[in-house]
Order: structure tokens, then C-alpha cells, then sequence
């Protein structure tokens, strides 16, 4: 037990280094988290859209694209059909007589970053913004993440991603805290050039430069991960626009969201096996990225194991210490029992969450999150207990699937 003791203290030491990290990027920053730089609308963009059986969100999806407030004359949507087998081609067709700027691209299955490949081959823009089937941009968004790119090393610009489905279940106002969090965080990585995931639902990058590093990878389960790394491996820059929001449809069962949060913790062990070779080199990437990353995971596996394991260990002893008692004809409870001095490690937990907690709320409080207080503390509460509890467990089937070799995109994945 004192081996685990040192181990957890070192992870504890470590998890709160990270916090108070992230609190000094927060303060020094906190008057211009929402500011972004002058919009700069000469680029031609191209917007593309890989679709995949969307017949129920194709239209409102590429209805909203058609409404950003960009110059139409600079701006083209290409969306492409990777062998639907519903209605979203016929849906597609019927759109793309309707907007002269709309080109429909169908061809046989071969996964959502190939999509992505076949529509930046068919691009003329200077910029590419990969939007999702299933996301809504607002109409200012894509306007304010091209100022960005007056640096020249600029290579790709996220956005500021939130649940559009928050209010239809219980289930799906737990994710909305999540992504919300998610994206706060990912803003105060950008003020040490080390944001690390262009999101699907809408990121703009430089053309010239996806095709430098060879184009989105099929064989990834996570290309916004992957397409991300690469960028800052060849040394370029990644940002983070909190003003550019746009809502996303978050699963509303169990059953989607597991598969969905499995290929997301797959893809990420498939990148970092992938550049392992720059793991403490080549700058921020592989001397804060990577092994950021990769202490989130270890730590999340690992504080699970514990805690399982001293739960269990404390149940098996109490339910000795009553048989025992039972058969002994003694007390099965004396005042002696009592233990009023916690432990180190219950103090550092204890002390981590607080701290977490704390932030966690403020963060919400100033991404305007709309809840009344009671439920706000319940769905923080509940997301900090047992959420991120369960997310924990996914590393699990991530990690089966990646030693197996199980690669693949499934039904309930997209």
C-alpha cells in the first residue's frame, strides 16, 4: 500500500502543477479570452462537408452555411456523399440546384477523412473550413476565424463548440458542461501554442499547408486529431477562436456515446504512437503536448484502479470485520472505530477537487452557461462524480480495441 501511496502523491503533485498551470494561463489572459484578431474576408473559402447517412441534418446543416455572414462571391461549399444509403444524395442534389455555390461530390465509401481529401482536391479556396453533417455554425463564425490567419504560420483556427441538444435530456446537459469546459481549456492552450484538436464541427485551415503534410490520414479514426498533430510536428501554428460558436448535436443515448467517446480515446492512442518519435522534442508540441496528453490518460486509468481498489479492500474488510463479530458475539461498531484524521492522499483528492470544482463553475459562469444555480451545481457535481468517473472507464475498450487492432468506424461512430 505505500508503493500506491508514493505513486498517487507523484500523480497528485503533478495533476496539481497542471491546475495551477492552466489558473496562471487564465489570469494572465482572462481580459482577452473572447478577442480574436481583425477579420480579413479576401480569402477564398471553401467549406467542406463529408457526409455519411445525414438525411436528418443535411439540409438545416448546409442551410446554415449558406447564411454565414461571408462574402458569397469568396465562398463555396463542397459536400461529399460517401455512399449514403438514405436519403441525404437526394437531399443533396435537390440543395445544389437551389445554390449555385454548392457542389456535390458522390462517390463509393471509403471513410470521413478520405471525404475530406476528394473535397480539398476539388477546392479553389485558400482556406478549407471542415464542417460536420450534424453542426450549425453561427453566422459571424467562420468571418471571425479568418483574421488568424494574417500570420503566415498560421495553419488551422477552431472554434468554440457547444451542445445544440442540451435541453433533451439529463444525459445530453451533462455533455453540454463537458463541452463547454472542453472548449475553455483548449482556449487557455492556445496562449502557449499548444492547441492540440481542430474539432469537426467547424475549424478553418490553410490549404497550402494541409497539403505540405500529406493531406487528412484514412487510416485515423480522430483526422481532426491527427490532421492537428501533424500541423504542429511540421512546426506550424494552431488557434482558438471562443467567439466562433457553433452548436453540435451531442448523442442522446448511452449506447451512441459510448462508441462515440471509445473512437475518440482510440484515435487518440493511435496519435500518440504515431509522433512518439517527438515525445520531450521538436517544441511545445513534444515538450507540452504529448506528454500532457499522455499523463491525462495515465492519471484518469489510473486514480480509477485506486479508487476501485480501496473501495473494494474497504467493503471485503467491513464485511469481514461483521462476520467476525457476528460469530464472536461482539460490537460490530465501537466509538474506537472512528478515525477522525484523514488521510494525505484523501486530503490532496479532496483538495484537487475543490480546486477543479471551483474553476469548473467559474467557467461556466463565464461562458454565459444558461441554467438555474441549483441545477448548474447538481450537473457539475453529478459531471465531476460520476461523468468523468465513466469516462474514465472508456480507456479501457479504447485500449482493447487498439491492441487488437479493431480500427475501425462503427455504425454508431459518426
Amino acid at each position: 500500500m505505500e508503493t500506491l501511496t508514493i505513486i498517487f502523491l507523484i500523480f497528485m503533485f503533478f495533476a496539481i502543477y497542471f491546475f495551477v498551470f492552466f489558473f496562471i494561463l487564465f489570469f494572465k489572459n482572462r481580459e482577452i479570452l473572447f478577442s480574436y484578431p481583425e477579420p480579413k474576408t479576401d480569402f477564398k473559402v471553401s467549406v467542406i462537408m463529408p457526409a455519411y447517412n445525414e438525411e436528418g441534418s443535411i439540409e438545416d446543416t448546409v442551410n446554415h452555411v449558406m447564411q454565414l455572414n461571408y462574402p458569397k462571391d469568396k465562398l463555396e461549399l463542397i459536400v461529399v456523399n460517401d455512399e449514403s444509403s438514405d436519403g441525404t444524395l437526394k437531399i443533396l442534389r435537390r440543395l445544389e440546384s437551389k445554390y449555385k455555390n454548392l457542389k456535390v461530390i458522390d462517390k463509393k465509401n471509403s471513410g470521413k477523412a478520405d471525404s475530406v481529401n476528394w473535397g480539398i482536391r476539388a477546392s479553389k479556396g485558400e482556406l478549407i473550413a471542415i464542417v460536420d453533417c450534424d453542426s450549425f455554425p453561427s453566422k459571424d463564425s467562420l468571418k471571425k476565424l479568418t483574421g488568424y490567419f494574417r500570420d503566415p504560420k498560421m495553419s488551422a483556427v477552431t472554434s468554440f463548440v457547444y451542445a445544440r441538444n442540451k435541453d433533451e435530456s439529463f444525459f445530453t446537459k451533462l455533455q453540454s458542461v463537458e463541452y463547454i469546459i472542453m472548449a475553455f481549456t483548449r482556449k487557455l492552450l492556445d496562449y502557449v501554442d499548444s492547441v492540440y484538436v481542430t474539432n469537426g464541427p467547424l475549424s478553418l485551415y490553410r490549404k497550402e499547408y494541409i497539403l505540405k503534410v500529406g493531406g487528412f490520414d484514412p487510416k485515423t479514426v480522430t483526422e481532426d486529431v491527427d490532421i492537428t498533430w501533424n500541423l504542429l510536428k511540421h512546426g506550424y501554428k494552431t488557434s482558438m477562436c471562443m467567439d466562433a460558436g457553433v452548436s453540435t448535436i451531442v448523442p442522446n443515448d448511452f449506447k451512441r456515446w459510448y462508441h462515440q467517446r471509445v473512437r475518440w480515446g482510440l484515435g487518440g492512442l493511435q496519435a500518440l504512437v504515431k509522433y512518439r518519435a517527438i515525445f520531450l522534442r521538436k517544441g511545445m508540441f513534444g515538450m507540452f503536448v504529448l506528454p500532457y496528453v499522455s499523463f491525462s490518460i495515465i492519471v484518469s486509468m489510473y486514480l480509477f484502479l485506486l479508487t476501485s481498489y480501496l473501495l473494494l479492500k474497504s467493503i471485503l474488510q467491513n464485511i469481514m470485520i461483521y462476520f467476525y463479530s457476528a460469530v464472536a458475539n461482539t460490537y460490530i461498531f465501537s466509538m474506537q472505530d472512528i478515525n477522525l484524521y484523514p488521510s494525505v492522499t484523501l486530503f490532496y483528492f479532496i483538495l484537487l477537487f475543490v480546486m477543479s470544482f471551483g474553476f469548473s463553475l467559474y467557467i461556466l459562469k463565464r461562458t454565459n452557461y444558461e441554467e438555474r444555480t441549483i441545477p448548474k451545481l447538481f450537473n457539475l457535481v453529478f459531471y465531476s462524480v460520476i461523468y468523468l468517473t465513466i469516462y474514465a472507464v472508456l480507456w479501457f475498450p479504447a485500449f482493447y480495441r487498439f491492441f487488437s487492432g479493431d480500427m475501425r468506424w462503427g455504425k454508431d461512430d459518426r
